[in-house]
C-alpha cells in the first residue's frame, strides 16, 4: 500500500490558518487571536522559568558545565537556558530543572 504524500496546499506565512480551514471570517479572527494569546502566555511563562534558572546559575557562580551536571542536562542545554531559547524547552523540563536545584515552582492562576 502506497501512502499519499502529495502536497496539495501550502498556507502562506502570515495567513490565518483558521480562515483557510473554512471557519467564518469572524470565527477565524477569534480563534487566531486566542491562539496567539496562548502562545504568548506560554512563551512568557517559559521566560520566567529560564530567568529563575539563569539567576540561580549566576548566584552560585557556576560555569555552564558545572550547572549541567547539577541540572542533569547537557552543557548546550544550559547555554540555551541562559540565552532564553524558549522554543527549545517545555514548561515541564524547566520546572524539573528548577526542582533539581531546590526551587519549587508554584502556579498562580488569575
Amino acid at each position: 500500500m502506497k501512502i499519499d504524500t502529495e502536497i496539495r496546499h501550502v498556507t502562506k506565512a502570515g495567513a490565518n490558518l483558521f480562515l483557510e480551514l473554512g471557519f467564518s471570517p469572524e470565527e477565524a479572527r477569534r480563534l487566531e487571536a486566542a491562539s496567539r494569546k496562548q502562545i504568548n502566555d506560554t512563551r512568557l511563562l517559559k521566560q520566567q522559568l529560564m530567568e529563575a534558572l539563569a539567576a540561580w546559575i549566576s548566584e552560585h557562580h557556576l560555569k555552564q558545565a558545572e550547572a549541567a551536571v547539577i541540572l542533569m542536562v547537557s552543557r548546550p542545554r544550559v547555554s540555551d537556558v541562559v540565552n532564553k531559547k524558549v522554543a527549545k524547552f517545555t514548561i515541564d523540563a524547566l520546572v524539573e530543572m528548577l526542582s533539581r536545584v531546590g526551587k519549587p515552582v508554584r502556579l498562580a492562576i488569575g
